[in-house]
């Protein structure tokens, strides 16, 4: 059985972000997706939690259009088949705190009992629901007897980010996963502002995962971005670039390269803060590769151990 995530959460946890299928997809299809991330989780048992992002246009009002199934339904389809813990993402911004409320407690009868709310895409949008910190302070009482916990996004580049997560702990946030990363620079910069808030403050840190993808061309790239990602134009070169032929392998390596920069960087603080990876498939078409950067990961991780540990 998977070690409880809370417990996963103090040390390095490592998760897994399949794509969902889309809203219109066949049974079939549908079972296929549920099948492929089963397997894929099942080669690699260092996987803490499945999580499953919920995909959503929106038009100029705010008003969302869901890309996906729901994302509830094809988590527990996968924990089905394969015994894992679940984290499910939810925009708490198309809701208004009653529908919210009723979500979340539908949510914890169907064994979805760890939660990421996510804001919306827009400031200048009046959203019918909370804010993310509202949402948190509201979610976090319904999960906690279920031993569920709430996560947040975490933007690195934002400027005063470490502060806004600061707040969302004191809300009740247990970890947060971030943008995709492509530059370690930054997310160092975060963590380490963020231990030293929560060390003033005296409030033990939330868990921060950071999020990873293969990338295999331009088409990529723009998606990534499209996400909020920032991309500099030197690992944008890396992967696009190199003298093989290879975009998928050196973006894999990029990956790496900006974890292992991380954890240089932020090492000698002797920071607090739990430091794990989510690992993203981003595309339908890259789940071997997304299961390539995964098992690099797991091998790098400790199964246990203290915040930020190298393998």
């Amino acid at each position: 059985m998977p070690r409880p995530l809370v417990e996963a959460l103090r040390g390095a946890p490592l998760f897994f972000e399949p794509v969902p299928p889309p809203a219109r997809a066949s049974t079939a299809l549908a079972e296929s997706r549920v099948a492929a991330a089963a397997r894929l989780v099942e080669a690699i048992d260092r996987v803490d939690a499945i999580n499953v992002p919920e995909l959503v246009d929106e038009n100029h009002e705010g008003r969302p259009y869901y890309r996906t199934q729901d994302p509830r339904a094809f988590a527990r389809a996968v924990a089905d088949a394969r015994p894992l813990e679940v984290v499910v993402n939810k925009i708490v911004a198309h809701l208004d705190r009653a529908a919210l409320e009723r979500w979340v407690t539908e949510s914890v009868a169907t064994g979805v009992r760890h939660l990421v709310l996510v804001g919306g895409s827009s400031r200048y949008i009046p959203y019918p629901g909370p804010s993310v910190i509202e949402a948190d302070q509201l979610v976090r009482p319904i999960v906690a007897p279920h031993a569920g916990t709430v996560g947040n996004i975490a933007i690195p580049q934002r400027t005063g980010e470490a502060h806004r997560m600061l707040t969302k702990t004191r809300a009740g946030a247990s970890f947060f996963t971030t943008q995709l990363v492509f530059d370690a620079t930054s997310v160092a910069r975060m963590i380490r502002e963020y231990d030293h808030l929560c060390r003033r403050a005296n409030l033990s840190p939330a868990a921060v995962l950071v999020s990873v993808a293969p990338l295999a061309d331009e088409g990529d790239i723009d998606f990534a971005r499209w996400f909020g990602a920032e991309i500099p134009e030197e690992a944008e070169r890396a992967i696009l670039e190199g003298t093989d032929s290879d975009p998928v392998g050196r973006s894999i390596d990029r990956a790496l390269a900006v974890w292992e920069e991380t954890l240089r960087l932020t090492r000698a603080d002797e920071l607090e803060v739990p430091v794990g990876a989510n690992v993203e498939q981003i595309s339908a078409r890259h789940l071997d590769a997304a299961g390539e950067l995964l098992r690099r990961f797991a091998e790098r991780l400790p199964r246990k151990g203290g915040a930020g540990g190298a393998g």
